[in-house]
């Protein structure tokens, strides 16, 4: 059955992104005369996925129905507790993972003319092909372990794309304030999956979905809870909303696919794919309305005061997204799918498109009826330019205890453990700081630390040894033998004469007796 080959659908990519990697250590595969090469192994294991994924697809349509949850193997297994490896071949996963492969096989195809002899034109590839891999992985998984993985897969990989130009101080900054804020939202991920183990007793989506009617309400609404907050974070909903601006320092391509079309929908699809939990917590569907019209809210009026394409389209993708969320807050799931899988595809055409959007036009982009309206409330413009100062809500919600976790850390470092396991006098003589040659060999038998101290000590006691047992005679031990295996040659001669062999014939006798 052509069921059992779809793990091939998140390999392949994954495979194309390590023969990149590979041919770039090699040296076989770099520069522009590598371009071709790598763009055809990209396109071929996108496309070998998608039209795998369209096999499948057509032999459930004629078989009426989807193939559903399938296990091929033990993953991960101790007392109690097992993670297989298996796919959700159900109707929602076969659906978006089609399209997420059928729209990644078009940015890939865009991508080869729109960074031919780019300095990183092989390392997008490499990169790239690994996104696709991790979100097909997400979408395709059969438990919410094999979903996390591909889940961070995502995450790497935007960060790696956002800080692309790594020449760039503020591409690397903002790909990792991105990537600190998404560790919120890993977070609520990683306890909803061990909530699910310790209640549950396993991370199948089945036992999951199936956990409604075994949980109390409060189990359920943490459990729920902590794949909603994974949800809210990845979609950039408020109040996590301002880094999807910012991660519009990455080539066009990757906007497109990460934040116009594909990842940033991820989250719709996690609520979609918990629909039997969420129905069972009104409480946390309420939230999904609240915040879902809030982003729809924010995403419409900074929208409306951004002066350049990629930012306007990224803030309609949030409005839309918001909506979806709302959707799904008022229990229409399905609208919600629908309204996902159109606006990806959409949206990621309007990105793909944008750098040519102003060749299209003849004149000056005019001032809508709405920014006019707009600017007369100046207060509400002021907070639209400012994107309602959620950057400095985010800096004290995660970045400055981020940043204070991190000073504590290091000075617990200083304070406590490089006093305990020495300073790093080896990192000074081996990487040829000032002075690391000249008195090298005195620091070596300086203990730094507690540690240090305990070594130089047990160093000193070795020494000892030597000096007064092993090199006995001033010349070492090989003297102290030589004159060991003199004193047995003696005593053999000696016993080789005949009277003491006599004396001990006699001795063993009366031994014996």
């Amino acid at each position: 059955m052509v069921e059992q080959w779809v793990w091939l659908v998140p390999v392949l990519p994954g495979l194309a992104a390590a023969w990149i990697g590979i041919g770039l250590l090699g040296g076989w595969n770099r520069g522009e005369a590598g371009e071709k090469s790598t763009a055809r192994v990209a396109s071929w294991a996108t496309a070998l996925a998608f039209g795998l994924l369209l096999v499948v697809d057509l032999r459930a349509f004629l078989a009426g129905s989807a193939p559903g949850s399938m296990r091929l193997a033990p993953w991960m297994e101790t007392t109690g507790y097992r993670v297989m490896i298996g796919f959700t071949l159900d109707r929602l996963g076969l659906a978006m993972a089609t399209l997420a492969a059928l729209l990644s096989l078009l940015t890939v195809r865009f991508s080869i003319h729109y960074l031919h002899r780019e300095v990183g034109f092989h390392r997008f590839f490499a990169i790239l092909s690994l996104f696709v891999s991790g979100l097909l992985l997400f979408l395709l998984a059969g438990n919410a372990v094999l979903a996390f993985v591909g889940w961070e897969w995502m995450g790497l990989t935007s960060y790696l794309l956002i800080g692309y130009a790594t020449g760039r101080t503020t591409a690397t900054r903002h790909a990792t304030r991105i990537l600190v804020t998404n560790r919120v939202g890993d977070a609520g991920f990683t306890v909803a999956i061990l909530l699910a183990f310790i209640w549950l007793g396993g991370s199948e989506w089945t036992d999951i979905l199936g956990g409604s009617t075994r949980l109390t309400s409060l189990q359920l609404g943490l459990l729920t809870g902590g794949f909603v907050l994974a949800a809210l974070v990845k979609s950039a909903q408020v109040p996590f909303a301002t880094w999807l601006g910012r991660a519009l320092e990455g080539p066009t391509p990757s906007s497109a696919l990460f934040y116009g079309s594909l990842m940033v929908h991820v989250g719709v699809y996690l609520l979609i794919r918990l629909e039997n939990l969420l129905i069972h917590s009104p409480f946390l569907m309420a939230i999904l309305v609240l915040l879902g019209g809030l982003t729809a809210l924010y995403g419409t009026l900074v929208g409306w005061v951004q002066t350049d394409v990629k930012s306007g389209l990224i803030c309609g993708t949030q409005t839309q997204v918001g909506l979806m969320f709302v959707a799904c807050g008022l229990g229409w799931f399905d609208l919600a799918a629908w309204h996902l899988a159109l606006h990806a595809g959409w949206r990621g055409y309007q990105l793909l498109s944008a750098p040519s959007y102003m060749h299209f036009l003849d004149g000056p982009v005019p001032s809508s009826w709405w920014i006019r309206r707009l600017q007369r409330h100046r207060g509400l413009f002021a907070a639209a330019l400012a994107r309602f100062w959620l950057d400095p809500l985010t800096d004290l919600l995660i970045t400055h205890p981020s940043q204070s976790l991190a000073r504590d850390v290091q000075s617990l470092d200083d304070r406590l453990v490089n006093r305990l396991m020495g300073s790093g006098a080896m990192e000074r003589i081996l990487f040829g700081h000032p002075g690391a040659e000249e008195g090298a060999s005195e620091r070596w038998t300086t203990g730094v630390g507690v540690m240090g101290g305990l070594l130089e000590q047990l160093a000193n006691w070795s020494q000892w040894l030597e000096d007064r047992i092993l090199s006995v005679g001033g010349e070492g031990m090989v003297h102290t033998v030589a004159d060991l295996g003199v004193y047995l040659l003696r005593i053999d001669r000696l016993f080789s004469e005949p009277r003491y062999l006599v004396l001990m014939i006699v001795l063993t006798f009366v031994v014996v007796l």
